[in-house]
């Protein structure tokens, strides 16, 4: 990948396309990409809406070469979620698409002079921006459908839904999966909003022609390659469980540790959670699809397989297997114990565009603040349609937690940096908390995934219910996802190289051969601490200080049932997480 294109929106004469080289942003891939170049181009205070703010869509490192798990992409912006610098992760296809195009990143700039909505379209020809007003308030299955129709079912697209276009702060962006639907989702952080504010409405992509990526030393490459698949597949959580149940798996798992968040945080175990649990939902899934339908990889070229494929009870494709963080969101943490219930909710929010951990704490708060009661399902679906309708309740809860529990006067919110808590209550799992209060990103497991080694044992052993250790467990851990992002791998390889000295050192054989250079685990380590670098000094510079990286406080004076525990990491360890 040697160009860098970008698509000015605010250009006179309408937008503007221009391709150049990398120039001093060679050398990074996906995270580090986006990060570098929303780090250095945008200015930290500016409106998020507005046009001197940025969106940065890129793939990784090895995106578009034969590496195994490669097909990550990384979508980076100032959010107008938390104001802070944003970098939100997606599988699909357009990756491996734009790899193989020599893309590095698109940049969209700017913003249009109108409302006028605009289709980007990318190929070895180059890049063509069509204004199409056509395209408006279209959910983003119809508007894939669309694309097909026009460009052929061989595309991917980017693509952004009726959230993105009101510019709510809870929208994402959507991409293909390799059956061209819209189901793998960018979707912390409101970065579709900045996408609807740059006026784009999809991106399609189309490969053909184009050749996979040649690794700098390709016999070195090839044998690690194969080595890292070896271990990917030996390993029980990697090789079984998530290929067996999906993310899923982890719901049983956190239920019976008691860091489950029900109803709205305020107790760690769910007594509905065996009905919506992994295990309950591929066994329906394979009853309905048949067998192996509970097993499907997001993109090409991935080997854990850790998705499905839900259908409902016609035996009719609803949506994709439902993830365990949106399980949980419109699950568990609504009181919510029905899993076709639960897959409506994901196939709406999909195709509203909008985060499903963002929208499904957001009702969860809604609940607690008397819109509906704590497992109304058919109440929770009415709530996610407002968003899509775009009516005035539809508006603040498409815009997140923070904002819809300050509407509605609730004290428990759980939110950092105005980005809600996935589905690990941290008191439960002291090292995620740590995680939730410290990342740049605003709350995100994905950033430093403790929860590996608090409950699962993964890489050692860290007490989940006590302070000592997770200061440093989710240091290093930040530190390693930041790497990890930036070679567009997808980051449930962590399982394996966490626990198997020889796995690792296959992925960084994999990175070396592929770039034709020797690299060694410090080289990985510099890597992801110096994104981690780039990411605070923008956020420093865009006003956060340490008190912006805390729990709320309820998590420090409400004990949590089943084991009664308060959140109890200090202030003053929190402050040394990023003293590397």
């Amino acid at each position: 990948m040697d160009k860098i294109v970008r698509i000015d929106m605010g250009a006179e004469g309408g937008p503007k396309v221009s391709t150049g080289p990398l120039g001093d942003y060679a050398g990074f891939g996906g995270r580090g990409m986006t990060s570098a170049i929303v780090s250095k181009e945008v200015p930290p205070l500016c409106h998020p809406l507005g046009a001197k703010n940025k969106l940065v869509i890129a793939p990784g490192l090895l995106s578009g070469s034969v590496a195994a798990m490669s097909g990550r992409i990384s979508v980076g912006c100032k959010s107008p979620l938390t104001g802070g610098i944003k970098e939100s992760n997606s599988g699909g296809q357009p990756s491996q698409m734009l790899g193989r195009l020599g893309y590095a990143a698109i940049v969209l700039e700017g913003k249009p002079k109108d409302d006028t909505l605009y289709k980007v379209f990318i190929n070895s020809d180059g890049v063509q921006i069509t204004p199409d007003n056509s395209l408006k308030m279209l959910g983003n299955y119809d508007l894939v459908a669309k694309m097909n129709a026009a460009y052929g079912d061989k595309i991917a697209c980017i693509s952004i839904g009726q959230a993105g276009e009101q510019k709510l702060s809870g929208a994402s962006i959507a991409f293909t999966d390799m059956e061209q639907r819209p189901t793998r989702h960018a979707g912390r952080g409101g970065v579709g909003a900045v996408m609807g504010a740059k006026g784009v409405k999809v991106i399609v992509v189309d490969d053909a022609g184009m050749s996979k990526r040649s690794p700098g030393n390709p016999e070195k490459f090839k044998e690690a390659n194969k080595a890292f698949v070896a271990g990917l597949k030996k390993h029980p959580v990697t090789g079984e469980g998530l290929p067996a149940y999906g993310t899923n798996v982890l719901t049983n798992v956190l239920n019976e540790a008691g860091g489950y968040p029900t109803r709205n945080f305020s107790s760690g175990q769910f007594e509905g959670a065996a009905k919506i649990s992994g295990e309950a939902q591929a066994e329906m899934e394979n009853a309905r699809g048949g067998e192996g339908s509970a097993t499907h990889g997001c993109h090409k070229g991935c080997v854990i397989r850790c998705s499905g494929t839900f259908y409902d009870k016609n035996g009719n494709f609803l949506s994709k297997q439902v993830e365990y963080e949106t399980v949980w969101s419109h699950g568990g943490n609504c009181g919510i114990d029905d899993l076709d219930a639960i897959a409506q909710l994901d196939r709406l929010d999909d195709d509203f565009g909008v985060d499903t951990i963002e929208m499904g704490a957001t009702i969860g708060v809604a609940m607690e603040g008397g819109l509906a009661n704590f497992g109304d399902a058919a109440a929770a679906i009415n709530l996610v349609k407002e968003v899509g309708q775009g009516t005035p309740l539809g508006k603040i809860l498409g815009s997140g937690a923070a904002v819809t529990g300050q509407v509605l006067g609730v004290e428990r919110v759980p939110v950092v940096k105005k980005q809600a808590l996935p589905a690990y209550d941290p008191r439960a799992v002291q090292g995620i908390g740590v995680t939730y209060a410290t990342t740049t990103q605003g709350a995100d497991h994905t950033a430093g995934y403790a929860v590996a080694t608090n409950i699962l044992g993964v890489g050692g052993s860290v007490d989940a219910l006590k302070p000592e250790g997770q200061v440093e467990l989710s240091r290093n851990l930040q530190i390693a996802t930041a790497a990890i992002d930036a070679t567009g791998m997808c980051l449930f390889i962590a399982f394996a190289i966490l626990d198997q000295p020889d796995t690792f050192q296959s992925l960084v054989d994999v990175v070396g051969g592929f770039l034709g250079a020797d690299m060694t685990a410090d080289d990985v380590t510099e890597l992801g601490k110096n994104i981690l670098k780039m990411e605070r000094d923008f956020n420093e510079r865009a006003g956060f200080t340490n008190k912006d990286d805390r729990l709320p406080q309820f998590f420090k004076d409400e004990p949590l049932p089943p084991h009664n525990v308060t959140f109890g990491v200090t202030d003053e360890d929190l402050d040394q997480v990023f003293n590397f």
